[in-house]
C-alpha cells in the first residue's frame, strides 16, 4: 500500500471525523436551544380575575297563598271567594292590570275532628310584573290584605329576578380577564419577568345574589337589588 494512498485515506477519515464533530456540536446546540425554548414556553402563571356589577331586577313574581276553614264546604268556599275578591281589589287599587294576577293552584282537604267534619280550602294566586317600583309598593302594603281579613300562609312572598344576564356577560368576562392580567403583571414584576399571551382560560359560573346580603323579612323572600359576580381562571405565559 503506497504512502500516497494512506495519506489520502487519513485525510478522508479526518474530514469525516470533523464533519461528525461539527454535526454533534450543531445537534447539541439545537437540542439544548430547543429544550431551553420548551422550558421558557412552559413558564406560566395561573391567576384569577373578578368582575362584579350591581343590577336591579326586571321581573317580580309574588305568590300569595291563603286558606279558609269551616265545618261546611260551602261556607269555606264562600270565605275563599271573599278573600279572592279582596286580593283582586287590592292589586287593582295599586294599578295592576287584571291579567297580572293569575290563579296557580287550589286544593280541598277534609278530615274529622271528634266526629265533626272539617274542610280546608287552600288557594294560590301569582302576580307577575316587570314594574319593580309598583311591586315594591305592593309588598310595602301587604298588611292591608290582613286588615281585609286575608290570612297569608307560609309560602307567600315576592321574588325578584334579573333576566338580562346574557346582555352583560361579555363585558363582565372581559373585565374579569383584565383583572386577572393585573394580578399576573404584579407576579411577573416581582419575579423579574413579563406577561405574555393567554395559555388557557376557564370562565367561572355567574352568580346573582342580594346586593346587600338582605333576604328580606316576613312575606319578602327577595330584594330587587342584585350583585352579579363572575370569577375567571386564566393561565398566562411568562416571557
Amino acid at each position: 500500500m503506497s504512502e500516497k494512498f494512506i495519506e489520502s485515506k487519513n485525510k478522508v477519515w479526518l474530514a469525516s471525523a470533523g464533519l461528525l464533530t461539527i454535526g454533534l456540536i450543531i445537534g447539541g446546540y439545537l437540542l439544548g436551544n430547543g429544550l431551553l425554548r420548551a422550558k421558557m414556553a412552559d413558564r406560566s402563571v395561573t391567576v384569577r380575575g373578578l368582575a362584579e356589577r350591581d343590577v336591579t331586577a326586571d321581573l317580580a313574581t309574588w305568590t300569595i297563598a291563603y286558606s279558609a276553614q269551616s265545618t261546611d264546604l260551602q261556607s269555606a268556599q264562600t270565605d275563599i271567594d271573599r278573600d279572592t275578591t279582596a286580593i283582586t281589589s287590592f292589586f287593582k287599587e295599586l294599578g295592576f292590570k287584571a291579567d297580572a294576577l293569575k290563579p296557580t293552584g287550589a286544593n280541598v282537604n277534609q278530615y274529622s275532628n271528634n266526629g265533626i267534619p272539617q274542610y280546608t280550602i287552600r288557594q294560590r294566586l301569582s302576580l307577575r310584573t316587570d314594574d319593580i317600583d309598583k311591586a315594591q309598593a305592593a309588598v310595602a302594603r301587604q298588611f292591608d290584605l290582613v286588615r281585609r281579613g286575608v290570612v297569608l300562609e307560609d309560602g307567600s312572598g315576592m321574588s325578584y329576578t334579573f333576566t338580562k344576564l346574557d346582555e352583560i356577560k361579555p363585558e363582565m368576562v372581559a373585565e374579569a380577564t383584565k383583572d386577572a392580567r393585573k394580578s399576573a403583571e404584579q407576579f411577573a414584576q416581582d419575579s423579574g419577568t413579563d406577561v405574555g399571551g393567554i395559555k388557557s382560560a376557564t370562565q367561572g359560573y355567574f352568580s346573582i345574589d342580594s346586593r346587600d346580603g338582605d333576604a328580606g323579612g316576613y312575606g319578602v323572600t327577595d330584594t330587587p337589588y342584585k350583585k352579579v359576580r363572575v370569577v375567571t381562571t386564566v393561565n398566562f405565559y411568562l416571557d
